[in-house]
């Protein structure tokens, strides 16, 4: 019965995660965030792993998905920090769209922003978006939305990573257990030392 529990744990965190990361995985291309794009599309992959592994109890699967979600976590704690311009990261450079001048989507369009846009954009380059000069009126600004989305998915890889190990445990002790089954050993006759063949 307890495997049981743990599968259900493990299939609705799995099931979380992929809302979580389809949601993501969508305001990142409205904002044209590369890089977490192509991380958003291993992370729904790996969550695919997690799910059959749980529900076709497959512990590769398991291992392959308890694996991405250590990663998955150090990435978003790295988002964390790079929203919260911790240490060298600056969350207005270029590293997370590649170099393509887009920012998150939820700058110009959180709940109630308002952008203003400069009025003279001709000595910009012309293949990178327009980026607001200010934006005011947001209910949240745009970092604290992408802190609290990355902080929802550090919880639930953490969660992920639990219940796949318990879960894993569970499957190996299991299989331990039907590989090696208690057999009577073999009759053999009992010969006692008195009857002696000379």
């Amino acid at each position: 019965m307890g495997s049981c529990t743990r599968r259900h744990f493990l299939l609705s965190i799995c099931v979380l995660q992929m809302l979580f990361v389809i949601e993501r995985q969508v305001f990142d291309f409205l904002g044209y965030m590369w890089a977490p794009i192509l991380v958003n599309f291993f992370q729904i992959l790996f969550v695919i792993f997690g799910f059959f592994g749980a529900y076709q109890y497959r512990p590769r699967y398991l291992v392959a998905y308890t694996v991405w979600s250590l990663l998955w976590l150090g990435w978003n704690i790295f988002l964390i920090c790079f929203y919260l311009n911790i240490g060298i990261l600056d969350r207005d450079s270029d590293l997370l769209n590649l170099g393509t001048g887009s920012v998150s989507w939820f700058e110009e369009n959180g709940y109630g922003c308002r952008p203003t846009y400069p009025t003279n954009i001709t000595s910009e380059d012309p293949y990178r978006p327009v980026r607001p000069e200010r934006v005011d009126g947001c209910l949240l600004e745009y970092h604290i939305v992408e802190v609290v989305q990355s902080g929802i998915h550090c919880a639930l890889a953490v969660f992920g990573i639990f219940g796949a190990i318990c879960l894993g445990q569970t499957f190996l002790d299991e299989d331990d257990s039907l590989k090696f089954p208690k057999t009577q050993p073999l009759f053999l006759p009992h010969i006692s030392p008195l009857h002696v063949v000379e």
